[in-house]
């Protein structure tokens, strides 16, 4: 283990634009010890030289020289450097995060469409009459769908591949949307509000191990959890939409439609891209296809993705390391795993750890306590608390700054602090939301300062580093199906909270239902303390061989 540090980094804009390599330890493909500072702080100390950023397939590429280098006490300092270019580094995460932004649309759009669909005046159909239970059919569809999306991907996730599997997500995105914008009857909207969320589910397993399979271990950690934040500007997207077509006659049809051209972007640059090499060696490793061609796929898709020329020595040499590391740890194993064998040994571990982040990530309230917003704000006095639509953007731009924050921290600080420092947070908040309906209804202040700190607690702690742990955290023989697993959790657990809420608010009342919340976050909290390791600056194979083995 380290007992000193030293970072030093160096940027040199003389060099010609195809020299300017960043420089980091260890392939990323391969185990390092190398534990980077963010590229936030990076950005803060050095004024980048920009270049025109061509397509990122054929041009050269603005890039960096960073040259870090880490002092250890068992030896002399170790060094390893790693090319990539910042523009092929974007596109592999932009496209998949699409996936997410269309998640979080859907939510936000949906809150403007329901209030449009059931207007006799502005629905545009003679079927706006929709009883609760119909009502609850749209607004829970795509749920159901995301549910029915994370079974699919537990079966199909490893044969489709993480890049074939976005593509599907874009498709049923699509036909989703359009369907239900277009529906001429209600059977025909909740068709296709299930086959939007079965979108969903495939997409929000494929994007987070698309992203941290294929970019660079040192940002991480930033990217998985930008994803958060594209769903939350999804969310904001879709409010947004909302209140602009709230007045329109059938601006409910807008409001779904709306998704269908994002989802045709998100599947044409996914077929753009390269798949994941990582799944490429082990479907080569697994024999589940010819072993030179499956590798020489992978060298070539790790050349394309780190802005490299087709079959570059380097990649190669990268390629050789994972492939000899993958080898070693699946010699004595079947080429296949069991269907239980997600629940055996580390990937047990793997699946306590991220699927106990999502579970508490839903179980705390966090639906209840958006639900409390409205009426929250109205009693300390804002008038925007009387425009739901007002009051939804308000909290939806507040949750977009805080999670930009986690982003600019989590390869900084680590995953740890934040979720430690998060849920206390969540938990102070839900504690004095009770105390707010108990005792101290006479002090709004507190209740507006408690459903603030609960969101921002929330949007850098289980927001974005749930999502985060549960991409890297699975052995990759196991991932992709140990993924479904914990995305199938986390829609369970929200449909048990959203579903629970109204009957246990009736039978406790709001002071006690948060004050429960309140203690279930303290239970998460120690979860945390006690079983959810620190990921920060490790290679996935690294935290395969040093965390669950």
């Amino acid at each position: 283990m380290a007992s000193s540090s030293l970072i030093n980094f160096n940027l040199f804009p003389s060099k010609p634009l195809h020299h300017q390599l960043i420089k980091i330890s260890k392939p990323i493909l391969s185990s390092s010890h190398f534990n980077p500072p963010s590229l936030s702080s990076i950005n803060h100390r050095f004024r980048p030289i920009t270049y025109p950023i061509l397509p990122f397939h054929s041009a050269p590429k603005l890039i960096f020289h960073v040259r870090a280098q880490k002092e250890y006490s068992a030896g002399d300092p170790s060094q390893t450097q790693e090319d990539f270019s910042w523009s092929s580094v974007i596109f592999p995460f932009l496209f998949p995060a699409l996936g997410g932004l269309l998640f979080g649309y859907d939510i936000g759009a949906t809150s403007g469409a329901t209030i449009s669909l059931q207007s006799p005046e502005l629905s545009g159909i003679t079927w706006f009459n929709l009883s609760a239970i119909q009502l609850g059919l749209v607004v829970s569809g795509s749920l159901y769908g995301a549910l029915f999306g994370s079974l699919l991907s537990y079966a199909v996730a490893d044969f489709l591949g993480r890049k074939r599997q976005l593509i599907t997500a874009s498709l049923l995105y699509l036909l989703g949307g359009a369907i239900t914008a277009y529906a001429p009857e209600l059977g025909v909207l909740l068709a296709g509000r299930l086959l939007y969320g079965l979108g969903i589910g495939l997409a929000m397993h494929g994007a987070p191990l698309y992203i941290a399979e294929t970019c660079p271990s040192q940002i991480r950690g930033t990217l998985v959890s930008l994803k958060e934040l594209f769903i939350v500007l999804g969310i904001l997207l879709g409010y947004f939409v909302g209140s602009f077509q709230i007045s329109a006659v059938g601006g409910w049809r807008f409001m779904y439609g709306f998704s269908a051209p994002v989802a045709v972007l998100m599947g044409l640059g996914m077929w753009a891209l390269p798949a994941s090499p990582r799944w490429l060696l082990l479907r080569a490793v697994q024999g589940k296809g010819s072993f030179q061609e499956l590798k020489e796929k992978a060298i070539f898709s790790l050349s394309k993705l780190r802005g490299r020329p087709p079959g570059d020595k380097e990649s190669e040499r990268q390629i050789e390391e994972t492939l000899i590391s993958m080898k070693s740890a699946y010699a004595d194993q079947e080429s296949e795993g069991s269907f239980l064998e997600v629940f055996q040994g580390p990937n047990l571990k793997a699946f306590v750890i991220g699927g106990g982040l999502v579970f508490f990530q839903q179980i705390t309230g966090q639906p209840s306590v958006l639900y409390y917003a409205g009426s929250i704000l109205q009693s300390a006095g804002f008038s925007a608390a009387s425009d739901a639509t007002k009051v939804s953007v308000i909290i939806g731009i507040f949750k977009l700054l805080m999670t930009w924050v986690a982003v600019l921290k989590v390869d900084d600080l680590g995953r740890r602090p934040l979720l430690i420092g998060g849920v206390t947070g969540i938990a102070l908040s839900l504690v004095l939301l009770s105390a707010y309906y108990k005792f101290l209804g006479g002090f709004p202040v507190v209740a507006v300062a408690a459903l603030l700190l609960y969101v921002g607690s929330y949007q850098i702690s289980f927001g974005p580093i749930s999502w985060l742990m549960v991409s890297e955290i699975f052995p990759i023989r196991t991932r992709g199906r140990g993924i479904s697993l914990a995305v199938l959790t986390n829609f369970a657990s929200n449909a048990v909270v959203t579903f629970a809420f109204s009957p246990l608010k009736e039978l406790l009342g709001a002071d006690n239902l948060f004050l429960l919340f309140g203690a279930i976050a303290l239970v998460s909290l120690l979860f945390v303390i006690f079983s959810v390791p620190e990921t920060k600056g490790l290679s996935l194979e690294e935290i395969e061989s040093k965390i669950l083995n």
